[in-house]
């Protein structure tokens, strides 16, 4: 997880990650000051049997490395397969996170969020344990330059959307209070056998907002090109928040391209800014569909969704439409899709 602004650091100006004022969760959902998880569901691991199922952290079982640390695959119980994160000792804020994870994800559950099987706070290891998704993320498959997972077909991206705003639905309609997931990026989205996607990572999470407060003051992180504006220049985070990182999800989707990229010459390394004239005109927007597709999608559906994400990722807020909203419109772009006969070209 990296602070919004790639020129961002912390106060010693070491460019760190800056610290959050995330807190730690009980299993009511009030706010707790202790530091180590509490009210946890979950299933408590000594070290050493997580040392026995990812064999010693071998380098083979590597399966992922972010700023959390590094994720090994793993078996317990003799036959189940299991993803293992292990704090990097020397992360600044690490140990918050999981905090935060661990009491998160032990008292929101449904089917479009990864599922915390247990965690390890032994002596200074701090491990998390979570079910094993084969499929890697959704960013693995979008951003495979060397293409040997092949593309995603335009009904599988679909699905993954669809799967995706439900998940966050759940945090922002059904989870009381609300939750701002605050790092929805293709990195953090997981996929199973099947391409269900679950959304993961959820140590920046915040409450949201109590009664008539538009927003939580917080510092500013996420993942550069993925958090919304406002968010980036004043530190008021809500859940239109969120929406804008949706927006950049589907973005990515649509396109095949990364939120920011580097490697591309300016103007078009961030994703949003490049795609702003193609959200606004709806002749041409059709052609930042991603050329890896050859056309082989439902045309009057591409458009539907990039006048979709072009809500998502407008600049005010409150022009940003609910996930309820969302989610009820990829639904139903979603079943267009599956009533096809076969894919048509734009």
């Amino acid at each position: 997880m990296e602070p919004c602004s790639p020129y961002d650091s912390d106060s010693s100006g070491n460019g760190r990650r800056r610290s959050t004022s995330d807190i730690c969760y009980s299993s009511d959902g009030r706010e707790k000051s202790n530091d180590r998880p509490s009210g946890s569901s979950s299933r408590t691991f000594t070290f050493l049997e997580l040392v026995m199922a990812t064999n010693n952290f071998r380098e083979s079982n590597l399966i992922g490395e972010g700023g959390f640390g590094k994720v090994y695959k793993g078996h317990i119980d003799k036959n189940q397969v299991i993803a293992v994160k292990r704090l990097n000792l020397d992360s600044l804020q690490g140990n918050q996170e999981f905090i935060v994870e661990v009491s998160m994800l032990s008292i929101l559950h449904h089917p479009n969020l990864v599922n915390l099987i247990g965690f390890c706070a032994e002596g200074d290891q701090r491990l998390l344990v979570y079910e094993y998704m084969p499929m890697g993320s959704l960013a693995d498959h979008l951003f495979d330059r060397e293409n040997v997972r092949g593309t995603l077909e335009w009904n599988t991206r679909m699905k993954i959307a669809v799967g995706a705003a439900r998940g966050l639905e759940y945090l922002h309609c059904i989870a009381k209070p609300p939750v701002i997931y605050r790092d929805l990026k293709s990195a953090n989205i997981l996929l199973d056998n099947f391409f269900n996607p679950k959304l993961s990572d959820f140590g920046l999470a915040k409450l949201g907002p109590d009664g008539d407060k538009s927003h939580v003051s917080t510092r500013v992180m996420g993942t550069y090109g993925y958090c919304a504006p406002d968010y980036a220049l004043s530190g008021k985070l809500n859940i239109k928040s969120d929406i804008f990182s949706f927006g950049v999800v589907l973005l990515e989707l649509i396109t095949g391209r990364m939120a920011f990229d580097i490697t591309r010459k300016p103007g078009e390394q961030s994703l949003v800014t490049w795609s702003r004239p193609f959200l606004r005109d709806r002749k041409r927007c059709i052609e930042m569909v991603d050329p890896r597709l050859q056309e082989r999608f439902p045309a009057r559906t591409a458009r539907h969704m990039i006048f979709l994400t072009a809500m998502c990722v407008k600049d005010e807020p409150s022009l940003r439409p609910p996930i309820s909203e969302v989610v009820a419109a990829l639904e139903y772009l979603g079943t267009e899709c599956r009533d096809l006969p076969s894919p048509q070209n734009p």
